[in-house]
């Protein structure tokens, strides 16, 4: 099966397997490795990524249904230099053992788009659907309420 899609800003052609998950398309034949394979099931979030600017389970996802669309994975936010949300995720600690990171900071990146200012209280519902075993989620919920600040000035 024959996809098109733009993965980080790159138009990218590819002849897959109708089975193939998005997630085995950008590791496997992307080498795109910063997206990880947690659970394999949809339930940890690990391997969200985004799917035209919306977060997304990539390993239940066909890379065929991504086809048209525009992906992001953790690699496609820098060109660099760090994005200002990768920046404060740093700086609040928010990285630990780095396995759910690239997740985390995808969904933060979607919530802020939508929701410049979003509560403590939003961030934490849109990060709950990607597991944390080592922060206990506050580095990572005021890593994302940094980001809000820094990116409207504080207003």
């Amino acid at each position: 099966m024959r996809i098109e899609l733009n993965v980080n800003g790159d138009r990218v052609r590819r002849e897959v397997q109708p089975t193939l998950s998005l997630l085995r398309f950008l590791r496997e034949e992307m080498n795109l490795t910063g997206t990880r394979e947690g659970c394999g099931h949809g339930d940890c979030g690990s391997c969200t990524v985004l799917v035209d600017g919306k977060p997304v389970l990539s390993c239940i996802m066909y890379a065929f249904q991504a086809s048209g669309k525009d992906v992001t994975t953790i690699e496609g936010l820098s060109d660099g230099e760090l994005d200002l949300i990768q920046e404060c995720f740093v700086e609040e600690g928010a990285i630990q053992c780095g396995f759910c990171t690239p997740a985390m900071v995808l969904v933060g990146k979607a919530l802020l788009e939508r929701n410049p200012r979003p509560s403590r209280e939003q961030i934490r519902e849109a990060i709950s659907g990607v597991l944390c075993r080592c922060t206990g989620y506050k580095k990572i919920v005021d890593a994302i309420q940094q980001a809000s600040v820094r990116r409207t000035g504080g207003q």
